[in-house]
């Protein structure tokens, strides 16, 4: 026996027929396994309350230190002498549930009652971002100062930073409820500063966009993109809608609660624009059920990426998003004075707040009011003659 060092671990020769095994000779219990093949593994020795003999591996030469062995070796056996055998509890860890089998979890149980678009964006940021970063840790050994860290990595990214922010305090309340874990570490953690993108079409561009759209008289991917315009509808709104969610008479778009963002009914009524472009749609024999049917086969469109590119080129619109033509259509909706009320009403927002931020818009109409009279003081003063006062 002599005392377990790195210069000592270091200079042993492995015997090729078999296992040796060194004991410290300051630390009783610490020792260093050494296999035919060189592998060196740290361990303690120990008996446990039943003075049943048990072996516990600590780590290989390499990934620790001696040192850092010896450390951990005084921790395990020192808990021996409360009653604790470290090798159980080692064995008890490996049965915790890491953040990968809560992803899973979280999928499987909480993602059946999100949209299939919401779902679909969660897989993303757990595929991309949480698992390969997280997915080995314990989910009871998470820490606030982990999480903390992982969100600061992807600052240069805020929008997305803050959504696996979410998605992450979704999964640590499901199990704190699942009692997997006692506390919430997600809660707390600031948010990074997001600025809206706020880019909608004035009236010149409206009408490069619809000249381009009506020379794509043949795709239904035109008709779809006029419609976002002319609805302010929800991309997916739109494409999962089926021809009998319109009455085309009665100019009413009925979306059903699976469709809409509160999971309530909505009645959008329709422009006489919007009604001849779903005539004009109808006239193409598509396959029904759905508007836009795929390429599947009783599937409802999904790539309409392709055309919009090509279409916002064309127009000379660079960096238009289709979900700008939804804002398109609300701006021009308050700046031409309706109310923000009736505005969210018909865009089927699920809080006031959202709508707040056209707010600024709603003033147009008054400035045009307040400048009307500003116009009559203008004329009357313009028009009067002038006096002229003598002493």
């Amino acid at each position: 026996m002599s005392k377990i060092t790195k210069r000592f671990v270091e200079s042993i020769i492995p015997d090729p027929k078999k296992v040796l095994i060194f004991w410290d000779d300051e630390l009783k219990g610490f020792g260093v396994i050494i296999r035919p093949g060189g592998r060196q593994t740290y361990c303690i020795q120990y008996r446990n309350k039943q003075r049943i003999l048990r072996r516990l591996k600590l780590g290989v030469h390499g990934n620790i230190t001696t040192e850092e062995a010896r450390v951990l070796a005084k921790q395990h056996l020192g808990s021996i002498s409360y009653g604790e055998d470290p090798l159980e509890k080692k064995k008890s860890l490996k049965h915790l549930p890491t953040i990968k089998e809560l992803a899973a979890d979280y999928v499987e149980r909480y993602g059946k009652n999100k949209r299939p678009r919401s779902l679909q964006e969660d897989r993303k940021l757990l595929h991309n971002h949480i698992i390969p970063k997280l997915g080995d840790k314990k989910v009871v050994h998470l820490s606030r100062r982990d999480i903390e860290g992982f969100h600061a990595s992807l600052k240069e990214t805020p929008y997305q930073a803050n959504r696996v922010l979410a998605l992450l305090s979704k999964m640590m309340s499901l199990a704190v409820a699942w009692e997997w874990r006692a506390d919430h570490p997600v809660k707390g953690i600031p948010r990074f500063p997001e600025e809206k993108r706020d880019r909608w079409l004035d009236k010149e561009e409206i009408c490069r966009l619809w000249n381009i759209l009506e020379s794509y008289k043949t795709q239904p991917s035109a008709f779809f993109f006029k419609l976002l315009l002319l609805t302010g509808a929800r991309k997916n709104e739109l494409l999962q809608a089926t021809w009998n969610h319109f009455d085309l008479e009665k100019g009413v778009w009925t979306k059903p609660s699976s469709l809409t963002k509160q999971k309530k009914r909505e009645h959008l009524p329709l422009s006489q624009e919007a009604i001849q472009v779903l005539y004009d749609l109808k006239s193409l024999n598509l396959i029904e059920p759905y508007i836009f049917p795929g390429s599947a086969k009783g599937g409802p469109l999904k790539n309409v990426q392709t055309l919009w590119k090509s279409v916002i080129k064309k127009a000379e619109l660079p960096n238009l998003r289709i979900h700008d033509l939804r804002h398109t259509h609300a701006s021009h909706l308050v700046s031409s004075g309706l109310s923000l009320s009736i505005v969210g009403k018909l865009l089927g927002h699920t809080q006031t707040s959202t709508t707040q931020r056209y707010a600024h818009l709603a003033d147009e109409p008054l400035r045009h009011a307040t400048a009307l009279f500003g116009n009559t003081v203008r004329e009357a003063t313009s028009n009067s003659p002038k006096q002229s006062f003598s002493k």
